[in-house]
């Protein structure tokens, strides 16, 4: 009984670090481009224009940042529904990891937004339009937050000694578990649906019937890559004993995961008929560096040594990463040109600061709950 109440620990340690204040510095900066948003508009602070109605606030914050987010989904799937238990230590990181990947998203949307004050609408029946895959994603990433919000609960509850009502909570989470495997599957999926309807304004390097399915596929591999990253950057910092037994298990499904990516995208090329466009289409090049990236990383899982090797693992989640946020990067933004007019769009240094201000909230608040809540799964000495 006592073991399982000490299943998880703070990490102690003083807040205000060096990499802590760093963060909080961009976020500041990010606070006053943000304040020079809301009171003068989106062009005061942004690029957008009419021919690309969204930027980096939407396909980094948003897209790339809610696949972040997907390590809670991945660690749920495999704990709770395939009742996989050597990976209940990653579960609570995890979630940290998911709560803040959908929560900084939903606010990165409200940025975006034109009109963000009307955001309810989507909540309202006479407003909605059940016909769009923009509405199915928007109350699912809504809901996923609340449902991450309780998954995460029982740590605040086990912090301040809420025993009575953790135990309640309990008997209730498998419900929330269930509904944080469904909406990801959903919406992460949808995210490929929204690119689809774009037709030819998409590249056909890209355009496919199947980026429902790949972008489900990133979602997937981008998980499990994040707790591999995560993992080991916590075992580095944090001067805690590396977690290589249960990573390595997590490395042979990203070999597989990616594996399955790389062979069903060369199909839906030569399917589609469009595999010569990667010999000197307009955008071939961003291809390459997409399809080297996530062969590299792969290619480094499939020694079964390397899946025991912290550096090798922490290498490899780094390139699949960068291979998941480059094809969501190209789908969204790269490869889509507008139908007409001569529309052209780099974001602006103040579009970048408050991306980088984003992820900086992230991080620091991270830091704050790793060392002020029982996060961590609890790391015992061994007695010989």
């Amino acid at each position: 009984m006592s073991s399982h109440a000490h299943e998880h620990q703070p990490l102690g340690g003083r807040v205000l670090t060096l990499p802590f204040l760093i963060c909080a510095a961009l976020v500041a900066v990010a606070g006053v481009i943000l304040f020079q948003r809301y009171t003068q508009g989106l062009g005061a602070a942004s690029n957008l224009n009419d021919g690309y109605p969204w930027g980096i606030w939407v396909a980094i914050d948003v897209v790339i940042g809610s696949a972040f987010g997907c390590a809670g989904y991945v660690i749920a799937l495999l704990c709770y529904i395939l009742n996989r238990g050597e990976y209940h230590p990653l579960v609570r990181p995890a979630v940290l990891a998911s709560l803040f990947g959908y929560g900084l998203a939903g606010l990165a949307v409200l940025v975006d937004l034109g009109r963000y004050w009307n955001f309810y609408h989507m909540m309202l029946p006479w407003y909605a339009q059940p016909n769009s895959v923009m509405l199915e994603v928007g109350l699912c990433v809504a809901t996923y937050t609340l449902v991450l919000v309780v998954e995460f609960a029982p740590a605040f509850l086990e912090r301040f000694g809420i025993e009575g009502l953790r135990a309640k909570l309990n008997k209730v989470l498998w419900v929330f578990i269930a509904l944080g495997v469904l909406l990801p599957t959903m919406h992460q999926s949808s995210l490929g649906t929204m690119m689809v309807i774009v037709g030819h304004k998409l590249s056909p390097l890209w355009q496919s019937q199947m980026l429902p399915v790949f972008f489900l596929l990133t979602a997937i591999l981008m998980g499990f890559a994040i707790v591999v990253w995560e993992s080991v950057m916590a075992s580095l910092n944090f001067r805690r004993p590396m977690e290589t037994p249960v990573l390595s298990k997590l490395a042979g499904l990203m070999l597989v995961v990616a594996s399955l990516f790389v062979v069903l995208r060369f199909v839906d090329l030569i399917v589609r008929g469009q595999i010569g466009q990667i010999f000197g289409g307009p955008q071939s090049g961003w291809f390459v560096v997409e399809m080297v990236l996530m062969i590299s990383g792969l290619a480094l899982l499939i020694p079964k040594a390397n899946r025991n090797r912290s550096r090798a693992l922490f290498l490899s989640a780094s390139l699949l990463l960068a291979a998941g946020i480059l094809y969501r990067l190209n789908v969204y933004l790269i490869g889509f040109t507008p139908a007409v007019g001569p529309w052209h769009y780099f974001p602006s240094v103040k579009e970048i600061m408050v991306t980088v201000g984003v992820f900086a909230l992230e991080i620091a608040l991270y830091l704050l709950f790793v060392k002020k809540l029982p996060v961590m799964h609890a790391v015992h000495p061994e007695h010989g």
